[in-house]
């Protein structure tokens, strides 16, 4: 069972991979993955707001605007980042 959001001192934290297009997030917190470092070098650190961009037709990748340029990263690792919806 996969958990898709968290509740933490009354915020709650919903994966970047659930996110629609369009949506706006903070990046809260990423688990560890063999992509972490590479992922913290381009923006994705915590308290950067970033917004959904596009997401391509089959899920996958996601473009997300972040630290004012676009990237696409594949869901696998989007589902490894946590973020604070609003």
């Amino acid at each position: 069972m996969k958990i898709k959001s968290v509740t933490v001192l009354g915020e709650t934290l919903v994966k970047l991979s659930t996110l629609k297009a369009g949506s706006r997030a903070t990046i809260h917190s990423q688990e560890d993955s063999a992509m972490l470092l590479t992922l913290l070098e381009m923006g994705f650190v915590p308290g950067e707001p970033l917004s959904v961009e596009m997401i391509a037709p089959l899920g996958d990748p996601i473009a997300v605007q972040i630290a004012g340029y676009f990237i696409s990263i594949r869901k696998e690792d989007a589902d490894k980042i946590w973020v604070l919806v609003g």
